[in-house]
C-alpha cells in the first residue's frame, strides 16, 4: 500500500468493526429473524415447466384446508402494463417485467417461475396448501440456449417484444431484446496494418452470486393502510419503491428496515417475495414471513447471464494492437435486461486502443430472470478478451505483462463507450504484477501460469446521511446503505477522520427508509465513494455548527475559529486568546448555544473512479483426471484509497474466490424439458477453503481526485480476472486452451487429448 494513507489520523487504519460484536455473539438480526405475534407463513408455489400459458388457477381447495388464511395469484395485482426499460443503476428495469418475474400472469416463463402464494399458521399448512392449487397448463416449446434463442425458428417468449436498437424497427417479435454497439476509429483499416490476427469463440454459462443467506422477508399490513416491510436485501429504497409498484401502492404507505445481510454480491439488489408478502398480509389481516428454500433461490431468483462470445485482435509484430473487436451475446432470462451494456463497456476497458467495434445482444431464454453479479457483464467480456490476448502474446513470442503495459490505459485514454479517463492506476497494476516475485517463481511439471488485466468504471448515486451529535460529543452517522461489505466501519473512519475524534467515538447506524433521506442501492462499488461523500458532507455540516457555536461563545467572527484535531481553536493571536473547545465541551454547551447539534448531507454523487487490477495464477493439472489445483494467486490492484485496508484486502480475496469457481466449477444444468437439475449447493459446488490457497491481495493507491479522500469502488475488479487468469494458467500448462467455462475435467481432458491427435 501506498504511502499517501500515512498523513490521516483514521483513514487506512485496520479499526475493529461496527457490526463484529453483533456477528459473532449471534446478536444480528438477519431477514428470517424476526418474529412478530400471529405471524404467518408464506410459501411460493413455483411452475415446474420452462414455458407454458396459464389457462386458469384452481385455489378453491387450498382455500379450503384449515389454518390457511390467504391465498394469492397474479390476479391480486394490478396489470403491469407494457412499460419501458428505464436506467436503474448498473443496468436497466422494466416494472412490467418486475412485476410479471414477481408473479406470473398469463404465462409461466421458466422452471421455477412463481404462480401463486399461500400464507398459513404453520408451514407444514402452507405446504399442504400448495399441493392443493390446481394450475392449468397449456406447454409450450422452450429454449434456454442463447444462440438458440437468436434463431429466427425459435420459440418466442413475448409477443410484443420487438428488437430495440436496429434501423428499420422490425414488424416481427422476436427474443432479441436489444443490440447496443459501440465504435471508436476504423477496425477494418486497423485489422490490415496487423502482423497477427487472433479471433476466438468463447460461451459462459449462468452462476449464481453465492450467497448463504436465503431471500427473506418479514411484511405486515395495518388497519390504515401502512405495510412495514423487514427484508434482506442490497436497497431498502429499492425495496419500497419497486414493491409499491408492483402493489400499485404510495411509498409513503410503504416502511422498509434492512436486516443484516448474508450475502448478496448484486443478486439482492431486486425483489422477488416481498410484494407476495405484502398482498398475503393484508389479505390474512396478520403479519406475513416468507423465507426461500436454497432450491428456490436456484429456482426462483437471478443468476447472471451466460454467453456466446466472439473475439478478434489484431497487433503488430511488437506488441501494438491495432484493432479490437467484439460480439457479445448475454441471456437475459425470461425477461430483458442483461448486462449485456456493461459487458460491452468494459470488454476493452484496460486498453488504449484507436480502433474498436463492440456489439452487445441482449436475449430472453426460458430461465429466471438475470440479476447482478460483482461487475455484471464484466467478467464475461473481459475473460474473452483476456483470454485472447493471451494467446496473442504466444504467438508474437511476448512477455504477456509486457503485451499489456505497451497496450494499457493511462490518463487522457479515450474509452470507446465515450469518456477520457482521469488520473487511473492500471499501469501501475501491470507494473507491480510484473515485479512481483510470484511472476518470476519457478513452476514444475504441469504447472502453468496466466496473467489477466480487469476494468469496471464504478458507480456514484444518489445517497444521504445525517449525524447527530449527543451531549458528550460522540456521534451517530445514519445512513440508507445496507452493508454488505464493510460500509459501516468505512462511514465511521471518514466520520472521525473529518470529526477529528476517535473513531470509536462514532457509531455507523443503517436506517429504515422513515428515518433517513434517499439512498440508492449498494451495488457497483458506490457506497464508501457515494455514501461516504454525503457523510463526509454530514461530518463538514457538524464542524461548521462546532465553529459557529464556539464563535458565539467567544464572541468572535467564525471566521476566526479554525477545526483541529477536533476542537475549535482561535485562528491566530489575533483571535483571542481562548482555549481549544472539544466537541463534548461545545456539544455540553449546545442547549444554550442554539439547541440539538445534527448535520446532513444529500447528493448524486458523480466522478466515481474507474477501477483496474491484475492477476497472476499458478495452477496443477493432473493430466490423468484433467483435475485443476490452484497453487497460488496474487491480485494486485489500484484501490483508490483503502479507507480500511482489511475490508479491502477482503473485497479483493472474496472476488477472486467467486472468480475461481466461475472459471472451474460452477454452472446451471438444465434437463431437456427446461428443468434445472442442481438446485442446490450439493450439486452446484462453489469453492471451499479447502480449495483455494492463500490469495495475496497487492494494494496499489492511486487517489480518485473526484473524492475528498480518493475513494475509487473496489469491490467490482477482483472478480474479472480470475476466469481468464485460470484458463490462461492451464493454457500455458497444458498446451491447450478450453474456451467454455466452467473448464472441467472432462472439458480439460478433451482439450488434452484433441492436441495429442
Amino acid at each position: 500500500m501506498g504511502e499517501q494513507s500515512q498523513n490521516y489520523k483514521w483513514i487506512g487504519k485496520r479499526t475493529l468493526r461496527p457490526d463484529g460484536p453483533d456477528k459473532v455473539t449471534g446478536r444480528a438480526k438477519f431477514g428470517a429473524d424476526l418474529a412478530l405475534p400471529g405471524m404467518l407463513h408464506g410459501r411460493v408455489l413455483r411452475s415446474s415447466h420452462a414455458h407454458a400459458n396459464i389457462r386458469g388457477i384452481d385455489t378453491s381447495k387450498a382455500e379450503a384446508l384449515p389454518g390457511v388464511k390467504a391465498v394469492i395469484t397474479g390476479a391480486d395485482f394490478p396489470n403491469p402494463g407494457q412499460g419501458k426499460m428505464i436506467a436503474f443503476g448498473e443496468g436497466q428495469l422494466n416494472y412490467s417485467d418486475m412485476a410479471r418475474n414477481v408473479i406470473a400472469r398469463e404465462k409461466a416463463f421458466y422452471d421455477g417461475h412463481a404462480v401463486a402464494a399461500v400464507a398459513a399458521t404453520s408451514a407444514a399448512a402452507a405446504e399442504e396448501a400448495l399441493s392443493l392449487i390446481e394450475v392449468d397448463y397449456e406447454l409450450l416449446p422452450h429454449v434456454i440456449d442463447v444462440e438458440a434463442a437468436m434463431e429466427p425458428n425459435a420459440p418466442v417468449l413475448h409477443d410484443n417484444l420487438f428488437t430495440d436498437g436496429v434501423t428499420p424497427t422490425p414488424d416481427k417479435p422476436s427474443n432479441i431484446a436489444s443490440r447496443l454497439e459501440f465504435n471508436l476509429g476504423d477496425v477494418e483499416a486497423g485489422f490490415a496494418k496487423a502482423d497477427a490476427v487472433v479471433e476466438r469463440k468463447f460461451t459462459t454459462q449462468p452462476v449464481h452470486q453465492g450467497y448463504i443467506e436465503p431471500h427473506a422477508v418479514v411484511a405486515e399490513a395495518t388497519e390504515d393502510g401502512q405495510v412495514r416491510i423487514w427484508c434482506s436485501s442490497q436497497g431498502a429504497f429499492m425495496v419500497r419503491g419497486n414493491t409499491a409498484q408492483a402493489l400499485g401502492m404510495d411509498m409513503a404507505q410503504i416502511r422498509v428496515t434492512p436486516a443484516e445481510i448474508g450475502g448478496a454480491f448484486g443478486g439482492k439488489t431486486v425483489i422477488y417475495l416481498e410484494p407476495l408478502a405484502v398482498r398475503l398480509s393484508q389479505k390474512a389481516g396478520r403479519p406475513v414471513r416468507m423465507v426461500m428454500s436454497r432450491e428456490e433461490v436456484f429456482r426462483g431468483s437471478g443468476p447472471t447471464s451466460g454467453s456466446a462470445m466472439e473475439v478478434k485482435i489484431g497487433v503488430t509484430k511488437d506488441g501494438k494492437i491495432t484493432a479490437a473487436q467484439a460480439t457479445l451475446k448475454f441471456q437475459a432470462g425470461a425477461f430483458q435486461g442483461s448486462p449485456a451494456g456493461p459487458g460491452a463497456m468494459c470488454a476493452f476497458g484496460p486498453y488504449d486502443l484507436e480502433n474498436v467495434n463492440v456489439v452487445g445482444y441482449d436475449v430472453v431464454v426460458n430461465r429466471p430472470k438475470v440479476a447482478a453479479y460483482r461487475a455484471p457483464g464484466a467478467p464475461i467480456s473481459e475473460f474473452a478478451v483476456e483470454s485472447v490476448l493471451d494467446e496473442i502474446a504466444g504467438k508474437i513470442g511476448i512477455d504477456p505483462l509486457e503485451l499489456r503495459l505497451k497496450n494499457g490505459a493511462k490518463e487522457g485514454t479515450q474509452a470507446a463507450y465515450g469518456p477520457k479517463f482521469g488520473p487511473i492506476g492500471y499501469l501501475e497494476t501491470v507494473e507491480a504484477a510484473k515485479a512481483h516475485e510470484h511472476y518470476a517463481a519457478p513452476l514444475g511439471p504441469n504447472q502453468g501460469r496466466g496473467v489477466a488485466s480487469g476494468f469496471w468504471f464504478n458507480i456514484g448515486g444518489e445517497s444521504s446521511a445525517s449525524m447527530q451529535i449527543s451531549e458528550d460529543g460522540t456521534a451517530t452517522v445514519l445512513t440508507g446503505s445496507p452493508d454488505i461489505g464493510g460500509s459501516r466501519a468505512s462511514m465511521a473512519i471518514m466520520a472521525a477522520e473529518v470529526l477529528g475524534i476517535d473513531v470509536d467515538k462514532v457509531r455507523p447506524i443503517v436506517a429504515d427508509t422513515n428515518s433517513v433521506g434517499y439512498c440508492f442501492v449498494t451495488g457497483g462499488s458506490r457506497v464508501t465513494f457515494a455514501t461516504g461523500m454525503a457523510v463526509i458532507q454530514a461530518a463538514e455540516d457538524v464542524v461548521d455548527q462546532m465553529r459557529q457555536r464556539a464563535a458565539k461563545e467567544w464572541d468572535i467572527p467564525v471566521d476566526a475559529v479554525v477545526w483541529e484535531d477536533g476542537c475549535a481553536k482561535p485562528a491566530g493571536s489575533n483571535a483571542g486568546d481562548f482555549e481549544p473547545m472539544s466537541m463534548a465541551e461545545i456539544a455540553g454547551n449546545s442547549a444554550r448555544t442554539g439547541g440539538p447539534i445534527n448535520g446532513k448531507g444529500a447528493l448524486n454523487a458523480s466522478g466515481a473512479g474507474p477501477g483496474f487490477g491484475t492477476h497472476i495464477c499458478d495452477v496443477e493439472v493432473d493430466p490423468e483426471t484433467g483435475r485443476v489445483t490452484i497453487l497460488r494467486y496474487t491480485a494486485v490492484q489500484d484501490v483508490g484509497r483503502a479507507i480500511h485496508p482489511g475490508y479491502v484486502e477482503g473485497q479483493l480475496q472474496g472476488g477472486v474466490a467467486q472468480g475461481i469457481g466461475w472459471a472451474l466449477n460452477e454452472e446451471y444444468i438444465y434437463d431437456a424439458d427446461g428443468r434445472l437439475e442442481n438446485p442446490g449447493f450439493l450439486d452446484y459446488r462453489i469453492p471451499v477453503a479447502s480449495d483455494l490457497p492463500m490469495i495475496e491481495a497487492v494494494l496499489l493507491e492511486v487517489p480518485n481526485p473526484r473524492h475528498p479522500f480518493g475513494v475509487r469502488g473496489v469491490g467490482e475488479v477482483p472478480i474479472i480476472p480470475p476466469m481468464a487468469a485460470v484458463a490462461n494458467a492451464i493454457a500455458n500448462a497444458v498446451g491447450a486452451r478450453v474456451p467454455d467455462l466452467p473448464i472441467s475435467p472432462p472439458k480439460l481432458l478433451a482439450a488434452i487429448d484433441a492436441k495429442g491427435d
